[in-house]
């Protein structure tokens, strides 16, 4: 398989008691994602709180990540800044630390055009791993729209992109400008539609706290065992749906703490979840682990 293929996870990164990197606990995580059927993780992404880690801990992370991984199960860090210089740093020190490939949003400062994304990814291409862009418009105020992503796929820019926009007609637009580049599901609550429609991959936030039940999901959605797909489909969606929602760090992490799992505190700005909110996680959380008998 190739490095971004098959459910790479977004992993949650665990904190001690007082909100410092947990990284003991965070190598025993990818160990235990790993014995679980994922195929990879995606350290230093938006659900793994990049923003609000230090130079010092992003790359102890992604050294963590790679020393924690079994033969076999590959990491892809995400590696986005402000800047292309910075960009390509991080993913200069990924490929230092064994870093199989990178996950690189377009440049986030501001909103650049498309000559700017261009130079951008340009630029972070030479640090020599294969790039998958992440094409999250909501965060970033950048559409990697699919003229643009069969511009950067055909100079060899990137092998892959993270669909995050929820639009699940862009998979077969993508696949039309740029066949060659391959799709991966970039948010949960798309998985059966983006997944029949030819993913290779799902950068996954909700196997944190399901890996089973979400590897066998994709399993049976790309293999289009729709018997075992639209049943599992419907008993996670409740849950997958906070993916794309605004509170999903600290949702998947309280999903974790449910099924006994670590999840824990998200660092600042992010809040801990209102009383109400935490309640109806909670209850989704036990409902669907009831009705999966796990």
């Amino acid at each position: 398989m190739k490095p971004w293929h098959g459910v790479i996870v977004a992993t949650a990164l665990p904190y001690t008691e007082n909100l410092k990197v947990d990284l003991d606990r965070y190598q025993e995580h990818v160990g235990w994602l790993a014995e679980n059927g994922c195929h990879g993780v995606a350290p230093n992404g938006s659900l793994g709180e990049y923003q609000v880690l230090t130079p010092e801990e992003r790359s102890a992370v992604v050294r963590a990540a790679v020393e924690a991984s079994p033969e076999g199960f590959h990491v892809m860090p995400g590696v986005g800044a402000y800047g292309a210089a910075e960009a390509r740093c991080w993913a200069e020190q990924a490929a230092e630390a064994g870093a199989d490939a990178v996950l690189l949003l377009p440049p986030n400062g501001y909103r650049g055009d498309e000559r700017a994304v261009m130079h951008h990814y340009a630029e972070v291409a030479r640090a020599g791993l294969p790039i998958c862009a992440y094409n999250n418009p909501l965060d970033t105020r950048v559409d990697l729209v699919p003229s643009l992503l069969a511009r950067l796929h055909g100079e060899g820019y990137i092998v892959a992109v993270k669909e995050f926009t929820g639009d699940v007609r862009r998979a077969y637009e993508i696949a039309e400008v740029a066949p060659g580049l391959d799709i991966l599901i970039g948010a949960d609550d798309v998985v059966l539609e983006i997944g029949l429609a030819g993913a290779k991959g799902w950068l996954a936030g909700y196997p944190n706290a399901l890996p089973k039940a979400c590897v066998a999901l994709y399993e049976a959605t790309v293999s289009l065992d729709l018997a075992t797909a639209i049943p599992l489909y419907r008993t996670l969606h409740p849950l997958l749906r906070w993916d794309s929602k605004t509170e999903f760090v600290q949702a998947i992490k309280l999903s974790m703490d449910v099924v006994g799992r670590y999840g824990g505190a998200s660092r600042p700005p992010r809040m801990p979840l209102l009383p109400e909110t935490e309640e109806y996680i909670r209850n989704v959380t036990q409902k669907v682990i009831s009705e999966l008998g796990v």
